[in-house]
């Protein structure tokens, strides 16, 4: 598949059927996310892959609840089914680890920003967060649907001890895997919100020289 076209179908998928998903897919996705950026080339991430029920089901349990998933809502019914469950996890003792190398002492010159770092962003965050973008982006080109979304706050502890995480570890959501159930391939974007919002033309995002400058005119001739 072209790359454009890939860019172009992404999309987050919400409702799985309960189609087993190609082991060397997933593999694929992985090799691709490690291949994100990364600030220093520090590679502080790390994937939890959860490919088997028992796994799935456990993570479930821990973000949802025993109630919640006994009688799901049709998000948690849809997203459920699928049958894997990859989550990116940051650290940042990795990357404050890092950018105390001696290569690495100029970035180290303009103070402290973000909890105790070099930087004014989190990038531990924002490094696994690309190397997620890259799971989605195989996703697609594997003929799968993927979703990224956010875990609850209160899911923290449950998530942590269910998933064995280390104490510098941080998971920055999760993303689920599967082929995408028949409903929501014939309704193409599904209930989310794109069907609820349009997209933002680039007139409104994009910004010449400085915020809030006018988009160029035309070309002159």
């Amino acid at each position: 598949m072209e790359f454009r076209e890939v860019v172009r179908r992404r999309r987050m998928v919400r409702d799985y059927s309960e189609e087993p998903v190609d082991p060397g897919a997933v593999e694929r996705m992985l090799r691709h996310a490690v291949r994100a950026p990364s600030a220093g080339f520090t590679q502080g991430w790390g994937f939890v892959v959860l490919d088997r029920p028992a796994d799935v089901h456990a993570f479930w349990l821990a973000t949802a609840g025993a109630a919640r998933l006994a009688d799901p809502d049709p998000w948690l019914q849809g997203m459920s089914r699928a049958p894997v469950v990859v989550v990116p996890c940051s650290s940042r003792e990795a990357y404050l680890a890092r950018y105390a190398e001696p290569d690495k002492a100029g970035a180290r010159r303009g103070g402290t920003g973000v909890e105790g770092s070099p930087w004014l962003v989190p990038y531990w965050h924002t490094d696994a967060a690309m190397a997620a973008l890259l799971i989605l982006q195989t996703a697609v080109d594997e003929g799968l649907g993927a979703c990224f979304f956010g875990l609850p706050v209160d899911s923290d502890a449950a998530v942590r001890a269910t998933l064995g995480l280390p104490d510098d570890v941080t998971p920055v959501g999760a993303v689920t895997v599967g082929h995408p159930a028949p409903r929501q391939e014939r309704e193409g974007t599904g209930s989310g919100s794109p069907r609820r919002r349009p997209r933002r033309p680039l007139d409104e995002v994009v910004h010449r020289g400085r915020w809030g400058a006018p988009p160029p005119g035309p070309p002159a001739g």
